[in-house]
């Protein structure tokens, strides 16, 4: 080979290799959003890996900003996941954010017990000033789990446990820690996947549901007062729900504690007013929820009759959730005969 041709050779020898390098730093950035394996040797020959492709000084050419924003993202998720909270019963090591809720942020977590690795999901409010809500609900759970009839208990979230967490500056944080909730969806995001409005058949399990669970808390003299789409949770298979963020909830004969202002158009009159709650005071939330889900796709009857359910005054609505369910069945037997399992699915979420 001339020496013309092995100066030509050199830069295609260049291109190649800058290609491999790309195609290996788009894969790594792939991986970002996988999270780490469970395995702690595993997990941290994945964190070695994903940092020496993701270096900026390893980065390929004009790509280096990129890199930076991937490293920064791989250093914090990497951090966090090492991150401890210490409860009474547990240790635990805190996992990614999962959701951004109104008072507090909830987070997977993982701790171990009696030889075995258990996952958790924690609540932790962002403002001290929030503690007592998240004892509350503590408490609501507690007494739902020892009051209410334990054959419905599914219907709310499993509390592991409850604790304080003190922070350097003196400042406390009260936590609340649950198991999991595995293949829920929330009827905020249903509703999403169903933007022209959702069958009243498939609606029908989730409003049954519904009635179930709040009959039951009724029973231990208990307001949920905050039934909204992103605080009912629904199994689509196993057609299950599951009602959480009991922190608003309030024993029946008083007002609900605190109003969310994102919903203040949905309470009714009694609720704005900071007059007593009653059973009536949920059935109207989730009316409402059902009314939303279904939009036009619900027939005259039951729109009906869920017009009722939300009717103004209080008085004038369903008191009992239990009679109301009774009654919600005679209205699907004559809209649909006799009641049999109606599969129902969510659509698979687009690729990130």
């Amino acid at each position: 080979m001339t020496a013309s041709g092995a100066r030509a050779a050199a830069p295609a020898a260049a291109a190649d290799a800058q290609g491999a390098g790309a195609a290996d730093f788009d894969d790594a950035l792939a991986a970002l959003t996988g999270g780490f394996p469970a395995e702690p040797r595993e997990a941290a020959r994945h964190y070695r890996r994903l940092a020496r492709l993701l270096h900026p000084d390893t980065a390929p050419a004009g790509r280096a900003e990129q890199a930076a924003a991937a490293f920064a993202r791989l250093t914090a998720a990497w951090q966090a996941r090492h991150e401890t909270v210490t409860g009474g019963r547990h240790r635990y090591v805190l996992g990614p954010v999962l959701a951004e809720g109104g008072l507090a942020t909830v987070r997977g977590a993982r701790y171990d017990s009696d030889g075995d690795r258990h996952a958790a999901v924690l609540k932790i409010p962002r403002e001290p000033r929030d503690n007592d809500l998240m004892e509350h609900e503590a408490d609501v759970l507690t007494r739902l789990r020892t009051v209410g009839e334990p054959r419905h208990r599914a219907y709310a979230p499993t509390l592991i446990e409850s604790f304080r967490q003190r922070h350097p500056d003196g400042t406390e944080q009260v936590v609340n820690a649950f198991v999991p909730l595995t293949g829920f969806h929330t009827l905020a995001e249903v509703a999403a996947a169903h933007p022209g409005g959702l069958d009243p058949r498939d609606a029908a399990w989730m409003w049954r549901r519904l009635l179930t669970a709040l009959g039951w808390a009724h029973r231990a003299r208990l307001v949920h007062g905050a039934v909204f789409p992103e605080h009912v949770l629904i199994h689509p298979e196993l057609h299950g729900l599951v009602l959480v963020d009991w922190c608003y909830a309030t024993a029946t004969g008083t007002d609900v504690p605190v109003l969310l202002h994102r919903h203040a158009g949905s309470y009714p009159p009694e609720a704005l007013a900071h007059l007593p709650a009653t059973p009536a005071t949920d059935i109207h939330l989730a009316s409402l929820c059902i009314a939303q889900l279904t939009g036009d796709l619900a027939p005259p009857q039951m729109r009906a009759f869920l017009r009722g359910c939300t009717l103004p005054e209080q008085e004038r609505r369903p008191q009992d959730a239990w009679q109301l369910l009774a009654e919600l069945d005679d209205l699907l037997e004559r809209l649909y005969g006799p009641r049999t399992f109606r599969p129902f699915t969510m659509p698979a979420a687009p690729p990130a």
